[in-house]
């Protein structure tokens, strides 16, 4: 049997019908009409291949194929109500559950101290599992991404957390540190890169390549939260994302300074995939991350 070509409102009637055994009563119960149920009947005996009610002495009664249905009735719309019905409200307070999280060691460094505070907080039950970045992409695992991100695939959502701009970063005391720090003598230093993706080359680089210049990057470190300890102890010069960089100089002995060329800032933006738009966890979680997000 096809259950496409089956109109599946027929089970309701035959639910009533089995626990009534009466037509009349069984449209009261529906809240239909008599003839409605009556002709719900016929499409039921002609669709089962059995009467189902037949009439008794003292009203209508239910045919052994009728009795055998009941309890696989009643089961079947019991599903159907789980299925369509409306997802519980989210509570943070009460909630057991585990969100997965991609980011760097830099938005980490940000946000999951005072997002670990808040749950600590508000939702005693949430727990958050940092993974890695891996590019633009969310792999079906990550129910959630913060980054900086180059495109936006489809059937994703992007929405900024906050605005970066570049520092240099210096040791205090050193010669680099004392006096302006314009684009020659910035040119002449030696720098360190952080590089996520392990690739070389970043915004500076290419910056100055498109006016025939280059910098010496006398080290390259994959992790933002190795760079600033290495400058407080070299005379490298660590051109970085703001954020970060004012959390260490108050209590690294390190200075700041502009930089002595235009690069453009960047964005921090959170990402999820479409079929985790409507999760009411989710959305609390992307709510308490714009509220901590650095401003």
């Amino acid at each position: 049997m096809r259950l496409a070509g089956i109109d599946l409102n027929l089970l309701t009637s035959l639910d009533a019908l089995l626990a009534e055994q009466n037509v009349t009563r069984a449209a009261k119960r529906l809240g239909v009409s008599q003839p409605a149920v009556s002709h719900s009947l016929r499409r039921l005996r002609d669709l089962l291949g059995d009467p189902l009610l037949v009439r008794g002495k003292t009203g209508m009664v239910a045919t052994p194929r009728a009795l055998e249905l009941r309890a696989a009735v009643r089961a079947a719309l019991e599903a159907a109500e789980v299925v369509l019905r409306a997802a519980p409200a989210f509570d943070a307070a009460t909630a057991e559950r585990t969100f997965v999280v991609s980011m760097a060691d830099q938005q980490s460094f940000l946000l999951l101290a005072p997002l670990v505070e808040r749950l600590a907080r508000e939702a005693p039950g949430l727990r958050i599992d940092v993974r890695p970045t891996i590019g633009d992409a969310i792999p079906h695992d990550i129910e959630l991404a913060i980054g900086v991100f180059a495109e936006t695939p489809a059937n994703v959502h992007d929405e900024p957390l906050w605005r970066e701009d570049f520092v240099c970063v210096l040791r205090k005391g050193s010669a680099a540190a004392r006096g302006t720090l314009d684009r020659k003598r910035y040119l002449a230093l030696s720098h360190l890169l952080v590089a996520p993706r392990g690739t070389p080359g970043g915004r500076v680089d290419d910056l100055l390549a498109r006016g025939g210049e280059r910098r010496t990057v006398a080290v390259r470190v994959p992790h933002f939260l190795v760079a600033p300890h290495v400058v407080a102890a070299t005379d490298l010069v660590w051109t970085a994302p703001e954020g970060i960089a004012r959390v260490f100089v108050e209590y690294l002995p390190l200075v700041l300074r502009e930089p002595p060329l235009r690069i453009d800032g960047f964005t921090v933006s959170m990402r999820w995939h479409a079929r985790v738009d409507r999760d009411p966890g989710l959305a609390w979680l992307r709510g308490a991350l714009r509220e901590i997000a650095p401003r």
